[in-house]
């Protein structure tokens, strides 16, 4: 669900994980620490940033909040 509130974001924005959580249940704050988890995976996979007050940071090792984006390659123009 990570990588797809990401992609759903348009270039350069950024969401809390906290998103993650409260799609997946009303008593959101217990999964926290498992979609940091996730996060940190993703991270680690180079498909996620993790971000805190706009500089990088890692989900597992920031305390307080964060902000996670998609990792967006810019198409190579070729010349003809």
């Amino acid at each position: 669900m990570l990588m797809q509130i990401a992609r759903g974001r348009r270039d350069g924005c950024t969401f809390c994980p906290s998103e993650v959580a409260r799609r997946l249940s009303k008593d959101w704050r217990p999964l926290m620490s498992q979609v940091r988890e996730v996060a940190a995976e993703l991270v680690g996979q180079g498909e996620l940033v993790c971000t805190q007050r706009g500089e990088p940071a890692h989900p597992l090792q920031t305390k307080g909040a964060i902000r996670l984006a998609e990792v967006r390659t810019e198409c190579s123009k070729t010349q003809a």
